[in-house]
């Protein structure tokens, strides 16, 4: 178990008002968890204080290699004043998975969880309670040697900040429009597309900024080799319905294992539906919705939960997806995990945890 040392802020923020409409990741809450790590030492110095900047070398290796992992969850305010969190535990575990690929020491998981608890609760006041909003959990870890060479760093900090949040999307629950990549790539088997670090995310840019000039709200990623294999959307899995089956792409060590993403398959499962994971051929996409068998779109992901897709652009192919509205699975997959988020569904499966 942590011994935390605690320093509260002296200068507490305003909250934002209920009225006041939140922007994804512009506000920031009046505390933040950090612990370091020294070889030979391990991970200590666990604290929560006061938010504010971080002082680091010019040369930290965080700056030069890119050696950092993030993670994203939420916290939510139930109807019976309970704070709950989300399968914390999946999103430690590939918090780990991310620190191996990368090098990066791992955080024993019961002190990870207790760090986000912790500063949850210290910071409890500021979880909104206007329907499609929570509060989002970044923990993230650095590296900070002050030297330039390529090799793994011997120092690290570790830190979980929190931002009251609303929709992901500024079209919330409304479909968005995706635009599917044929010229860039954003990871391959073998590399770090499986893994929660910036490198996968600064790589998607281009392309983000050109489906963005184009109308266009997120960038759908083909696989690095054959360009034709459907992979994920820059900031969520992605979900097919064709003539009655869930299909998605199946784990290939260069997409991300969402943990909202296997919410939704254990669900769809439980309630009956066939889900295929699989590879998926862009120009099986096309020819369903051709023959008006490509049923739904959805991605899924902590930020945005459900996201249903009203239009994909593939080349010069432009496909309407359910008349451009939200299908019955999207609505019914947003209804039910965040009911279990905000403990208005009954937990049946064991995902949440109390703060």
């Amino acid at each position: 178990m942590l011994n935390i040392r605690y320093e509260k802020t002296t200068t507490p923020k305003e909250l934002p008002t209920r009225d006041n409409p939140l922007k994804f990741g512009t506000i920031f809450t009046d505390h933040m968890f950090v612990m370091d790590y020294e070889v030979g030492k391990g991970w200590h110095d666990a604290r929560i204080i006061p938010y504010q900047p971080i002082s680091l070398d010019p040369s930290a290796m965080v700056f030069h290699y890119g050696q950092e992992m993030f993670e994203g969850l939420k916290a939510y305010k139930a109807e019976d004043g309970r704070t709950l969190l989300f399968r914390p535990e999946k999103n430690i575990e590939r918090a780990n998975n991310t620190n191996k690929r990368i090098c990066i020491p791992e955080i024993p998981e019961e002190d990870f969880l207790q760090a986000i608890k912790e500063v949850v609760k210290t910071d409890e006041a500021w979880i909104p309670t206007k329907p499609g909003t929570s509060l989002y959990i970044r923990p993230f870890v650095i590296a900070t040697d002050p030297f330039l060479g390529v090799r793994p760093s011997d120092t690290y900090k570790f830190l979980i900040i929190l931002s009251p949040v609303g929709a992901y999307y500024p079209e919330g629950l409304n479909p968005v429009k995706i635009w599917i990549e044929d010229e860039y790539v954003r990871a391959v088997k073998g590399g770090i597309g499986e893994a929660k670090t910036g490198a996968n995310y600064v790589a998607s840019l281009k392309s983000q900024v050109k489906a963005h000039d184009e109308g266009y709200s997120q960038v759908l990623w083909l696989d690095g080799v054959h360009r034709k294999y459907i992979e994920e959307v820059g900031a969520m899995n992605i979900f097919f319905k064709i003539d009655g089956k869930i299909v998605t792409p199946v784990l290939n060590g260069s997409i991300l294992p969402g943990v909202t993403r296997d919410s939704v398959i254990r669900l769809c499962k439980a309630w009956g539906l066939p889900v295929e994971e699989r590879k998926i051929d862009i120009t099986e996409i096309k020819e369903a919705y051709e023959k008006g068998t490509l049923e739904e779109v959805f991605g899924s992901g902590t930020a945005a939960v459900i996201s249903p897709v009203g239009q994909l652009r593939w080349e010069d192919t432009i496909m309407q997806v359910k008349d451009g509205g939200i299908g019955e699975y999207s609505q019914k997959l947003y209804d039910t995990i965040t009911g279990i988020q905000l403990g208005k569904v009954k937990d049946t499966l064991g995902w949440t945890v109390e703060v």
